[in-house]
């Protein structure tokens, strides 16, 4: 009979486990899309609303801020930098080369005091050993080459 009716479709248990498979897939997404269009839906009420509170907040308190501002201060200390910075550059120039140039001889003649005889001594004595450690150390290869 079978041989009979080919069109009959046959159930098996792999055909049975796709389709419920495609059955799950399909629901979960109808599921996914109902969750995120009635979240949107919430979220588009209660934003216009926080939306709107939250700039009449901003509104506020950006009023409250520029009230408090102690502007005749703020005017006061800038005309006092002005009135700082209003001098005469090439007075302040020559100070500094001045400053400078005073500093630059105040180093050398640190400098010079420095180079005194006990630094000469540590100097020659350093140079002793270097020219003793060179003198072994030519002494060694001269005895290994002979060797």
């Amino acid at each position: 009979m079978e041989g009979q009716q080919p069109w009959k479709p046959r159930l098996s248990f792999r055909n049975v486990t796709i389709m419920l498979c495609f059955v799950n897939v399909i629901s979960a997404l109808l599921l996914l899309q109902g969750f995120l269009s009635s979240a949107s839906s919430r979220s588009k009420v209660s934003a216009s609303q926080l939306n709107s509170a939250r700039l009449r907040y901003i509104k506020e308190s950006e009023e409250i801020r520029l009230a408090m501002q102690p502007w005749e201060l703020i005017k006061r200390v800038r005309e006092i930098h002005q009135e700082a910075y209003a001098e005469p550059k090439t007075v302040q120039e020559k100070d500094a080369k001045q400053t400078a140039a005073a500093d630059l001889s105040k180093r050398l003649k640190d400098l010079r005091s420095v180079n005194d005889a006990n630094s000469l001594k540590a100097l020659e004595e350093w140079r002793k050993r270097k020219m003793e450690r060179a003198r072994l150390r030519q002494l060694e290869k001269n005895g290994t080459i002979t060797s």
